[in-house]
């Protein structure tokens, strides 16, 4: 455990950031598998809407560095692939 006070500090402010990360990672799976579920479904149109929810969040969290801006980039491009090829 940390003694110096800015290092106790410094270990709240980690905690709080990775709660609020794991929360938009959470999100981020979520609507990936939202996505998935309707194309799987063959409802394009839907899956359409979805993937215009999910990409928005995602490109957001991959702006703010949750992950990473080229893993972001990667989901976005896998989804549309997907949705694309939905018949």
């Amino acid at each position: 455990m940390a003694n110096h006070k800015s290092a106790l500090k410094r270990n709240r402010q980690n905690h709080k950031r990775n709660e609020r990360n794991k929360r938009y990672r959470t999100l981020v799976k979520t609507l990936s598998k939202k996505v998935r579920a309707e194309a799987a479904a063959g409802n394009k149109e839907q899956a359409q809407k979805e993937l215009k929810t999910a990409a928005k969040v995602i490109a957001k969290v991959g702006s703010k560095g949750i992950l990473h801006s080229r893993t972001a980039s990667r989901k976005i491009s896998g989804l549309t692939r997907l949705v694309n090829r939905t018949a």
